[in-house]
């Protein structure tokens, strides 16, 4: 136990420095059978022997508990310095009570010894008579404490392992929290004498020194648990800041890379979007208003758009010099997406010229691909039916006419090709809908 009164009355200190005492003041006369001194026989020698027998046997006893006490002692403090549970608080007041019996069974046994003088020469029989039989009481009573503290031991197995096992792991996790740390200081090292900053991975690892006198200070002091806790804490914030200072002239080149790679991009759909006007003036001359009228305003977007990726990359640039790293690659993101929108929106409106124009040469792809998707709807609706469940009839039946009215649309003089497109479109959506309800509800059972 650390600290404060040790079990029973007398004081942790006091006792440990008396028992061993004790024992070794009364052991020599215990085995040593009288020395040199004269007896003089008869019945009487005999009585002697025999009371000096009995205080030898109890001073083994009271050495044995003694020797158990001090080792059971030091489980507790085990337990105690790692285990802060109900369970470890109950075994530590389980072990004062034994310290209070302990106490109480080793003064009856001083005060036996004392008692009586085994030595003197008047020694009557009756006196050793009656020495023998306290002294067999004291030492009946300290081998059955001595069972009660083996009983009490063993039940201490299961907390006195776990708490082993936390001791164990304590030197090698506070020393692979120390390697982490001059692992991580020497990994920024190498890459400053590269020319490179990392003065946020530098910040990270100053704000771990106080991590590291906290655990140079030890278990004594902040708890084996807390210990454990802040070196496994350490060594993954410490591996953490190796890591990313080993990466760190990777991550500079591939932001260089990143750089160069999106500036040739925006240069190129600079370019495209010069051509989108063009196109945009071919769509509103040759078909309807509703084929190009969500595209007009592209060109300014994609300007706009084109306009703040410049920024931005400059922005990018600039970060890369200050070697402000996580900036940068924010800003490259940024710059990525928004040349995305720019190469989706200015590709659209190639892509709408281009799919009218095939309609309006050959419709008869679209047409092939739309029926087809109707038949096959068809098919899986009437699989293992005599006839159509009319929740799946209806709609097919209905996309059929349509399909039926859009190509009929293509007969007039001025056929209108985009809304020819969206109506296909609308067709197939509806086939694809149907073909999807019926492979759920018999996926379902049904």
């Amino acid at each position: 136990m650390r600290g404060g009164a040790a079990p029973g009355g007398m004081s942790t200190l006091r006792l440990a420095l008396a028992l061993p005492l004790l024992v070794g003041a009364l052991l020599p006369q215990a085995f040593a059978s009288g020395g040199t001194r004269r007896w003089f026989g008869g019945r009487g020698e005999s009585q002697r022997a025999e009371a000096q027998a009995a205080k030898d046997a109890a001073a083994a006893a009271f050495y044995e508990l003694d020797t158990a006490q001090r080792g059971l002692r030091i489980s507790i403090e085990t337990i105690t310095a790692v285990d802060s549970s109900p369970e470890a608080h109950r075994a530590v007041e389980g072990f004062e009570a034994l310290g209070r019996r302990i106490d109480e069974v080793s003064h009856a046994y001083i005060g036996a010894v004392d008692a009586h003088d085994l030595d003197r020469d008047e020694l009557d029989a009756a006196t050793a008579n009656r020495a023998r039989e306290e002294l067999n009481r004291a030492k009946e009573e300290l081998e059955r404490v001595k069972g009660e503290l083996d009983r009490f031991e063993e039940g201490l197995a299961p907390l006195l392992g776990r708490a082993e096992t936390q001791l164990a792991r304590l030197a090698p996790a506070v020393e692979r929290a120390r390697q982490a740390l001059r692992g991580a200081s020497g990994a920024l090292d190498a890459v400053r004498e590269k020319g490179l900053r990392a003065d946020d991975l530098a910040l990270r690892l100053a704000q771990l020194g106080p991590e590291l006198t906290r655990l140079n200070e030890g278990a004594g002091r902040h708890g084996v648990p807390e210990t454990l806790q802040r070196a496994d804490r350490v060594s993954r914030d410490a591996e953490a800041v190796r890591a990313e200072a080993e990466r760190l002239p990777e991550r500079a080149a591939e932001i260089d890379r990143r750089l160069v790679s999106l500036r040739t991009r925006t240069e190129a759909l600079t370019t495209r979007t010069g051509g989108v006007e063009p196109v945009l003036s071919e769509l509103r001359r040759r078909f309807s208003a509703a084929c190009w009228q969500d595209l007009q305003h592209v060109p300014e977007q994609a300007g706009e758009t084109l306009r703040q990726a410049a920024e931005r990359l400059a922005e990018a640039g600039k970060a890369r010099t200050e070697q402000r790293w996580p900036d940068a690659t924010s800003l490259l993101s940024t710059v990525r997406a928004l040349l995305e929108s720019t190469d989706e929106a200015v590709s659209a409106a190639g892509e709408r010229l281009r799919r009218v124009d095939a309609v309006a040469k050959d419709p008869t792809a679209e047409v092939d691909r739309t029926r087809f998707a109707v038949r096959d709807a068809q098919r899986l609706a009437m699989a293992g039916r005599n006839t159509p469940d009319p929740r799946h009839a209806r709609p097919l039946d209905e996309a059929v006419a349509r399909l039926d009215r859009a190509v009929g649309s293509l007969e007039g003089r001025h056929p209108d090709y985009w809304h020819f497109l969206t109506e296909l479109e609308a067709v197939r959506a509806s086939a694809a809908h149907v073909v999807g309800l019926i492979r759920e509800e018999r996926g379902a059972g049904h």
